[in-house]
């Protein structure tokens, strides 16, 4: 009978994907792995691993690094680039031990560097670790998402970490384009590239075609390779206060109405500035009410003509 999990063991529901074309050692760690209250995942390549993550998102990735075809830094390299699991822990496993070995497994996006033969022990230690690292982590993105901030992530290369679902909504409504998040990644990356070190609270503007400029503010570091940037459209503020004295709104409803006004359906609006939609409905109640008027399509039209008033 296979032992039973204590209660310090990490619960069934963590998924390890393990990479390894040796079967001596597939075999070997997925026992070990397994014992240990893991739910193991195999595969025998790169290409195969990559497959893999297209269907689930493991909790944590073991990766040979020498392996035949794709080796497992690029194989770590395009897992990185998949959003879905570019958070996911990557910990290396090799016979290598230069240096320059273990920087290029950091430099492709792993976590920690194992050198074969593996120690079971210090395996289960380090992996607890980076499992509960990246649940704090998770935690962070999903409260900030909760509380509608305008807020997007960098590594210190300059490629994008993660955003908030109202980061994106903000840039794509700002620059009009399906690649506006990209580009506006790279021009931060540009910025931070050219003004290092980036003091905390540094803000910058990227002007926008047609369109206001994103002001962007660097908020600090929240970690050894994660730097935090708030978004703000430049002249959604001043627009803002503009229909907040017009009509004698509050701050909430003077956002409510400028996205009205830039025809957003409540739901978008909801997403946009992190409301419950029943919350927008209650202050689009108000809106009518102060503007006098009965239907979004008048308040619509009440507010433009005041954001048309330079």
């Amino acid at each position: 009978m296979a032992d039973t999990p204590s209660p310090r063991d990490p619960s069934p529901r963590d998924i390890v994907l393990l990479v390894d074309d040796s079967p001596e050692t597939l075999g070997f760690l997925t026992d070990a792995l397994e014992q240990s209250g893991f739910s193991v995942l195999i595969a025998t390549s790169g290409k195969a691993a990559l497959g893999i993550v297209e269907r689930i998102s493991p909790d944590l990735i073991l990766l040979d690094a020498i392996m035949p075809g794709m080796d497992g830094f690029e194989t770590c390299r395009q897992i990185k680039a998949n959003p879905s699991v570019a958070q996911v822990p990557v910990i290396f496993m090799t016979g290598l031990t230069d240096t320059e070995h273990v920087v290029h497994a950091l430099d492709s996006g792993g976590v920690d560097y194992l050198t074969k033969p593996i120690n079971i022990d210090e395996l289960r230690a380090r992996i607890r670790v980076h499992l509960s690292n990246a649940r704090s982590a998770q935690s962070a993105r999903v409260a900030l998402d909760a509380a509608g901030r305008h807020l997007i992530a960098l590594r210190g290369d300059g490629s994008l970490l993660w955003s908030t679902p109202q980061a994106s909504r903000l840039v794509s409504d700002a620059t009009g384009r399906e690649d506006g998040l990209e580009t506006v990644t790279r021009a931060i990356a540009d910025t931070i590239k050219s003004s290092r070190p980036l003091a905390r609270d540094t803000a910058f503007s990227i002007p926008q075609e047609d369109a206001a400029s994103l002001q962007i503010t660097y908020l600090g570091s929240m970690g050894a390779d994660e730097f935090l940037f708030r978004l703000t459209q430049a002249n959604t503020q001043r627009e803002d206060e503009r229909l907040r004295q017009a009509f004698g709104l509050t701050q909430r409803e003077s956002e409510v109405l400028l996205w009205i006004a830039r025809g957003k359906p409540n739901r978008d609006i909801g997403e946009i500035l992190g409301l419950a939609a029943r919350t927008v409905n209650k202050h689009l109640e108000q809106i009518y009410v102060k503007l006098g008027v009965e239907n979004r399509a008048s308040a619509a039209v009440k507010a433009a003509a005041v954001l048309r008033v330079e």
